[in-house]
């Protein structure tokens, strides 16, 4: 008997931020821990500062709207249908290019996933301590390098 995962439009894990919408597709608990997919539904306002993962690759398929990506020092546009794939040890920024947007994300290996568990599992008073966040972060192979750079 062969075994399958079908997720339906709306399915899956669901969290929700100020910023953002995810939902966790395929979860590394399915993949036997090579991979994970997250639906991110991005509202204008998101941004993520300058990071980079020493572990895990990440790769981005556009779906809907635009993305901007910070990366060898310079900002590129990736409109609707792009894919940028960002290997470990490269250091970007995410930003939306003026309105919202929504990404399908691809993590090698899996495991982003529960990060985000984690944050949805937090307090108010989890988010405003910074040296929570930051050590959550590095748990998760996320090390921050700094703000969003300038464009």
């Amino acid at each position: 008997m062969s075994s399958y995962t079908i997720v339906p439009a709306g399915g899956g894990l669901s969290y929700a931020w100020e910023n953002d919408h995810v939902f966790v597709k395929l979860a590394g608990s399915v993949t036997g821990g090579m991979f994970s997919i997250v639906e991110d539904n991005l509202k204008a306002e998101f941004a993520l500062g300058l990071h980079e993962h020493r572990g895990h690759s990440e790769t981005f398929y556009v779906l809907d709207g635009a993305l901007k990506f910070y990366m060898d020092g310079a900002w590129t546009t990736a409109s609707a249908g792009t894919t940028v794939h960002i290997p470990a040890g490269v250091p970007h920024a995410v930003k939306m290019a003026g309105g919202p947007g929504k990404s399908l994300m691809i993590f090698q290996p899996s495991f982003f996933e529960d990060y985000l568990a984690r944050l949805a599992a937090m307090t108010t008073q989890d988010f405003a301590d910074a040296a929570l966040q930051q050590r959550l972060a590095e748990q998760y192979d996320i090390y921050s390098l700094g703000g969003v750079p300038p464009e």
